[in-house]
């Protein structure tokens, strides 16, 4: 039974929901799903703007037929050639096969390599051309490393529809509220945006600068990303967000401690210090172990903070391997332009801080404060003094 949602008069949403899947791309939880989104045009041709992901082509299929009401689908745009988006391609050719592909060379590689039958079917598009289907006139905007080389926007000249590919997305499922304005977005919404944003694209900030610079030209009055809800109101608090984060600048000013302990003494320091900063004044802060908090969260909240400490015992003479693991994905990803306080435990040689700041100091634009706390197994009374002129440097940072 077909499920869909009208965007405008003469477009719809025809994507699907996905409650099952445990792990997006196979690493990240998504414990609230997500949608894949595809959009139906009914003009004088048929257009239809990304596919969906296998595991929902059941409905995604339903849903096109549903659309379509026995017209032709005419045109598949194709903005994005990951599998979430293309996977079901191919069903789309067996069962409408006068359709035309249009989409980018590097997208119809791709489509090759994935073995698709498209030999005779697609157009290749690239930077500032256009298509007219009737009544809607749309121009491609390359958008290169958002986050695969291959990737395009679409720009309705008509409407002010942006067909975003996988820009402005965010984890989490739909469940029927398809628009901005019928979720409270910055409760409910903002932290799987942003976990998304950080661990699907982080990585390429400045393309993603380059396609902002670019969207900032044209009069976009509604976006359509290809996970999440579709924007028509407060367009202006989304592209923020992506402006900061694409810049890595933080979201906020605050304090993020993430620890590595074994026997809970470098768990205690860290709380004792996120105490000690609260009866300071300082309350955004957020502490999360490593152990058991799946990297893509911490790199989320790295992402979100001006600050970060890290507390981690020293483990084979070095790093604990999870705190190891969040600090690579911090490389991997980019992330620049936060100061780092360092808290170092050990029993019998206390290395895990030197490792940390040697790490640090490899990446962009990583300040480490002018002090470390350093425990010799457990914090003991004497410690307290240190523990204290520890918290006053990170809130002095962050007042600055």
């Amino acid at each position: 039974m077909h499920c869909v949602r009208k965007v405008l008069d003469d477009l719809y949403w025809v994507g699907a929901d996905d409650h099952r899947l445990a792990l997006f791309e196979n690493i990240h939880p998504i414990p609230r799903g997500v949608s894949y989104n595809s959009y139906l045009l009914l003009d004088e041709k048929t257009v239809l703007f990304d596919t969906a992901d296998w595991a929902v082509g059941r409905q995604f299929l339903e849903n096109v037929q549903y659309v379509l009401n026995g017209r032709p689908l005419d045109y598949l745009v194709i903005n994005h050639m990951e599998p979430d988006h293309g996977a079901s391609i191919e069903e789309i050719l067996l069962r409408y096969p006068e359709v035309k592909i249009i989409s980018t060379e590097k997208a119809v590689m791709l489509m090759r390599q994935f073995r698709f039958p498209i030999d005779g079917k697609t157009e290749i598009v690239k930077e500032g051309d256009t298509r007219c289907f009737g009544a809607h006139t749309v121009t491609f905007v390359e958008a290169p490393m958002v986050h695969w080389p291959e990737a395009m926007v679409t720009y309705d000249t008509t409407n002010g529809v942006l067909f975003a590919a996988d820009a402005f997305g965010s984890f989490g499922a739909l469940d029927g509220k398809l628009f901005n304005d019928e979720v409270n977005f910055d409760r409910d919404w903002i932290d799987d945006a942003r976990r998304y944003y950080t661990n699907i694209v982080g990585k390429y900030g400045p393309h993603v600068q380059a396609l902002l610079k670019k969207a900032s030209g044209i009069d976009i009055k509604m976006i359509c990303p290809l996970h999440g809800p579709v924007w028509r109101t407060d367009l202006g608090y989304l592209i923020d967000k992506y402006d900061k984060w694409s810049r890595y600048e933080p979201e906020e000013k605050g304090v993020l401690i993430v620890y590595a302990s074994m026997y809970g003494n470098t768990e205690n320091a860290a709380r004792i210090l996120a105490t000690k900063l609260v009866e300071k004044g300082l309350t955004n802060i957020a502490v999360y172990d490593v152990s058991n908090t799946h990297v893509s969260y911490l790199i989320s909240e790295s992402f979100r903070y001006s600050h970060i400490v890290l507390a981690s015992v020293t483990y084979n003479l070095g790093m604990y391997p999870l705190m190891h693991n969040y600090l690579m994905d911090m490389k991997a990803l980019n992330l620049q332009k936060r100061k780092v306080a360092i808290m170092e435990n050990g029993s019998w040689a206390v290395k895990s801080g030197t490792r940390m700041q040697d790490f640090l100091e490899g990446m962009k634009q990583m300040e480490v404060l002018d002090t470390k706390l350093t425990i010799s197994s457990a914090l003991r009374d004497e410690n307290l003094e240190e523990m204290d002129a520890f918290a006053e440097r990170i809130l002095e940072s962050v007042q600055a």
